[in-house]
């Protein structure tokens, strides 16, 4: 009888064997590391010198010992957003890969030399901004160099993509999630899902409708648009700002993204309904340098016709009135008081009852 069962037992192991050698993902390849399933791994990805000087972009990737999506959550384009970077360190402690179905590739912070020199907008080596040069060039200026790593490296990589920003230094912003849909995107209804899931007030559709929107000062979450990704914008904060609440916002976003992905054995949130819901925005700039007094810097209902703020020049004279262009709501802008010809001085989100 024994001998039986020793066989019995046998025959089981060699029929399971290959049903649970299958269920096991493979080794994750990112920029020449390989990670094991259920491993955690810090690394850098190294951004070789070209005509300016070499940087690296670090990234911890969280590999499932299940196999499952790949989730890019990209922290850090603006170096002075400091809410989305303590929210990619946090995660990366939070996330248990032994628990993990498939990979959560995070970048920690992805403009490093704009991180340490506190640097809004741009990269100090070579004042341009990250978040209007991708898909990025490997022979140009290091910022090209760093998004076309990204690209190639994470975005490429990734099934779902979260572009994580918080408020600027000087901006004002209202919490929103931005959401890619229209004719050029993937899978809008599983992106809305997870944008809703992070029970932000605010959710912006912005409709891809032609290359010309995806290619214009290309951002990160258009490439990801471009490269066939379910894609969203998560902002918020505002002025530099590292509240604890902001923080404590994503990483709870992020969680239960990990379960509406299947990614997590947790049971997603119910979604709060967001208080507005807009189609689109549309800018208005500033013409002229000098000293911006915005009416009221903070995100609220707009009129059109009404009085967004005045620049006066360095004598004090008034040299441009800018007026709301249309009716809608303020959702993030900047508070001055310096400005220069081409500035966005204000981000009007244009409401919808549904999408």
């Amino acid at each position: 009888m024994t001998k039986l069962l020793h066989l019995i037992g046998a025959a089981l192991l060699l029929f399971i064997a290959p049903a649970l050698k299958a269920a096991a993902p493979p080794a994750f390849v990112i920029a020449g590391e390989t990670i094991a399933p259920g491993t955690r791994t810090d690394l850098r990805i190294p951004v070789p010198e070209g005509s300016d000087p070499a940087t690296f972009i670090p990234v911890s990737v969280i590999h499932g010992a299940k196999p499952g999506r790949v989730l890019a959550v990209v922290a850090g384009v603006h170096g002075f957003e400091f809410a989305s970077i303590i929210a990619a360190e946090r995660l990366a402690e939070r996330i248990d890969p032994t628990r993990l179905a498939g990979t959560l590739v995070l970048v920690r912070v992805a403009n490093i030399n704009g991180f340490e020199g506190r640097s809004p907008n741009v990269n100090p080596v070579d004042r341009k901004n990250l978040n209007r040069v991708f898909p990025g060039d490997p022979q140009g200026t290091q910022t090209q160099r760093i998004a076309d790593l990204i690209a190639r490296e994470v975005v490429a990589r990734s099934d779902f993509l979260m572009d994580v920003h918080s408020g600027d230094g000087a901006e004002f912003l209202d919490a929103f999630i931005g959401v890619y849909g229209g004719p050029l995107a993937t899978d809008f209804p599983l992106a809305l899902k997870v944008a809703q899931g992070f029970g932000f007030p605010n959710i912006v559709r912005y409709a891809m409708e032609t290359q010309a929107q995806i290619d214009s000062g290309r951002s990160l979450n258009r490439q990801g648009v471009a490269m066939g990704k379910p894609t969203i914008l998560i902002e918020i904060g505002q002025n530099g700002s590292r509240e604890e609440s902001h923080v404590a916002a994503i990483v709870a976003g992020v969680e239960n993204a990990l379960a509406i992905l299947g990614m997590s054995d947790a049971t997603p949130a119910a979604p709060a309904a967001p208080a507005r819901l807009f189609d689109g925005t549309t800018s208005v700039a500033a013409h002229h340098a000098g000293i911006y007094h915005p009416a009221d810097p903070r995100p609220r209902p707009l009129a059109k016709g009404e009085l967004i703020g005045v620049i006066r020049d360095y004598t004090g004279k008034e040299v441009e009135r800018l007026i709301s262009p249309v009716d809608g709501y303020a959702l993030y802008g900047i508070t001055g008081p310096p400005v220069e010809p081409g500035d966005g001085v204000v981000t009007i989100a244009l409401p919808v009852e549904t999408f």
